[in-house]
């Protein structure tokens, strides 16, 4: 099931998802002691991650954070490099006091995913935010998507769209800058999550939340497996949901 909420702009979508994720975290905290949790990354997340940063009230010390993926190849400090956009905006914020496992995608990519993977592999995930790419992506899971892969962290190919997206963005100064392969976490193991908490904004995300919502469940459209989870909250600006249909 998905809860969609629609707000009035994109400050206070990043405002009120972060505001849901940070109360998660503390139930999370109270119920277990400890909470584990998966962090997304690009241009939807940035008031997001703001807003958490300064919530009360969360002892992050006891947190453990994941993240979605990571480019094949691509040094910390290239300003498109996810390792350091998390760095930066989340782990430098909190005073280091989370425990981070970065997704290195400098290493040999089918050695650090099945690295990752074990890592991650029987934890409780509490939490995981995360957004949804023009092509509908999860992660970096760009159609057609594996809905089958049970491994936690795959190493993908980007498709056209997605690299589109990328430089479109302003991560990399021409489309042949940006990487053709990345490390991401599989659907599966992104389903496995308690809640997840998706922070959609802008028009050209229209199409994509479209297919996602009323489309039917398909790997051409991988953020569309949502509708089967449990527990996702989908907030979403006005342009972001203007494809879809009224009432």
């Amino acid at each position: 099931m998905i809860d969609i909420r629609l707000v009035a702009d994109k400050t206070e979508l990043g405002r009120q998802a972060a505001a849901l994720g940070a109360d998660t975290i503390r139930a999370a905290l109270k119920a277990h002691g400890e909470a584990t949790i998966i962090v997304a990354t690009g241009a939807s997340q940035f008031e997001m991650l703001e807003n958490l940063v300064a919530a009360p009230d969360i002892d992050w010390s006891k947190v453990t954070a994941f993240h979605l993926d990571e480019y094949v190849g691509l040094p910390q400090s290239h300003p498109a490099s996810f390792r350091r956009y998390l760095a930066e905006r989340f782990v430098a914020p909190l005073g280091g006091k989370v425990a981070f496992v970065p997704v290195d995608g400098e290493k040999d990519a089918a050695a650090e995913a099945r690295s990752l993977g074990e890592k991650i592999a029987g934890r409780r995930i509490d939490l995981c935010f995360a957004g949804i790419g023009e092509n509908c992506h999860l992660a970096f899971n760009d159609p057609p998507a594996d809905f089958d892969t049970e491994e936690p962290y795959i190493v993908v190919t980007l498709d056209e769209a997605c690299r589109r997206q990328q430089y479109g963005e302003g991560w990399f100064e021409t489309l042949d800058a940006v990487p053709r392969q990345a490390i991401s976490m599989s659907i599966r193991q992104i389903m496995k999550s308690a809640r997840i908490i998706l922070s959609v904004p802008d028009a050209r995300k229209a199409p994509a939340v479209r297919d996602a919502l009323e489309g039917e469940i398909s790997p051409q459209h991988p953020a569309s497996i949502l509708q089967r989870h449990a527990d996702t909250v989908l907030f979403l600006d006005p342009p972001a949901a203007s494809l879809l249909r009224k009432g």
